[in-house]
């Protein structure tokens, strides 16, 4: 029996993830606002609730897959995420559609833990490299998903969940399919329980100071994923363009292979991530002043240089940090981070915009996401860990 998932199937297994997942971000927003009636608040109020399982659902994946069977662990989250969809194809008024949402959001935690966990054991390429193409698959899904949803709705909100329950059945295949596999890294369930977490206490602080730094830069993400698209659409901007700009970062997250590549190769983890995360902050600076659709172009332009650049490695900077048993934990503590960035930015933004302006919300966000990665630098350097 193989004793790792192979690379292209982890990266197809995500790509389709999130595709799915990626539908239903800008949709929550634009249907229960412009289609349910419902304020801006209460959607965002349902994406939190959506985030909270999706947090929960990190934290039992990374579990089940340290002390349980990774491979059943897998099958769980999509079963959950595919039936679920597959109901709100038939039955998606207000209440429905929010507590679907709210048990996708739960399967998958489950499933993006899972992959994680499983990417770092994969030991035919350096971790970099796995989960930098990871994150590249992350991306694409997310920007064909967002994409489509512009297309799709115009269909009807049938067609939208067709489409995403399809992506999700794909998933499920390929889990099924490729990920029974014999991890050499495995211990028994009985030896872990009594193994206490070897990981050195400093790296433990760090890897939480990453965790807080990875919540504001979602948090401040997930105002790209919801309230940007009501945003475009009060300036006059068509919902498909907004769709559009997406397609903008997907085509730039695949064409700045070769810089990810330079800088992989020539600059220490800490020093690609302080670069990145920098130039992905300040873009939200830009958006105080966008006011045309060839605004938010050049906005996104370097939104997703640094995203590249910096957001791809962090997962890496946590797996050389954590103890080789305790990956399933730490991915899932960062994807819980991550997750919950998303659950606070649409509830957060919406309240922002209600109490004071969409200026006075991109302004907030880039100084949280710039002081965070300065609290995370500090203590990375003064620890000798800016390379993990």
């Amino acid at each position: 029996m193989q004793k790792e998932v192979r690379l292209r199937w982890l990266f197809l297994a995500n790509l389709l993830n999130n595709a799915g997942a990626a539908f239903m971000w800008p949709l929550t927003t634009v249907y229960m606002h412009n289609y349910l009636k419902q304020t801006l608040t209460f959607s965002g109020v349902v994406l939190f609730c959506m985030s909270l399982a999706m947090i929960l659902g990190n934290y039992v994946g990374g579990h089940l897959f340290d002390h349980w069977r990774p491979y059943q662990t897998a099958i769980l989250g999509v079963i959950i995420s595919t039936v679920t969809l597959a109901t709100l194809i038939f039955w998606h008024s207000l209440w429905p559609y929010a507590v679907g949402l709210i048990v996708v959001g739960f399967g998958d935690g489950i499933s993006m833990t899972v992959v994680n966990a499983y990417a770092a054991t994969v030991t035919t390429k350096s971790n970099r490299y796995v989960f930098n193409m990871l994150y590249l698959a992350l991306n694409v899904g997310v920007v064909i998903g967002t994409l489509l949803v512009g297309y799709l709705l115009d269909l009807g909100i049938n067609v939208v969940f067709m489409v995403t329950t399809a992506c999700y059945i794909g998933l499920m295949i390929i889990v099924l399919s490729t990920f029974n596999v014999q991890l050499a890294a495995k211990t028994t369930t009985a030896a872990k329980a009594e193994t206490a977490d070897q990981t050195p206490r400093h790296k433990r602080q760090l890897i939480w100071l990453i965790c807080l730094m990875i919540f504001s830069i979602y948090l401040s993400y997930a105002l790209w994923e919801s309230l940007l698209s009501v945003h475009m659409t009060n300036l006059g901007i068509p919902f498909r363009r907004y769709s559009e700009v997406w397609t903008i970062n997907g085509l730039l997250i695949i064409v700045s292979q070769p810089i990810v590549t330079l800088f992989n190769e020539r600059f220490k983890i800490g020093t690609q991530i302080g670069f990145g995360i920098t130039l992905f902050a300040l873009s939200f600076l830009g958006l105080v002043f966008a006011r045309q659709y060839a605004d938010f172009i050049v906005i996104m332009v370097v939104l997703t240089l640094g995203e590249v650049i910096g957001l791809p490695i962090v997962p890496a900077w946590v797996d050389d940090m954590a103890a080789v048993d305790q990956r399933g934990k730490y991915q899932g503590r960062f994807n819980m981070a991550l997750s919950l960035g998303r659950a606070v930015g649409p509830l957060f933004g919406g309240m922002m915009v209600a109490q004071f302006s969409y200026a006075i919300l991109f302004m907030t966000v880039t100084v949280l996401m710039l002081v965070t990665l300065g609290i995370v630098l500090w203590r990375a350097a003064r620890e000798q860990l800016l390379n993990g």
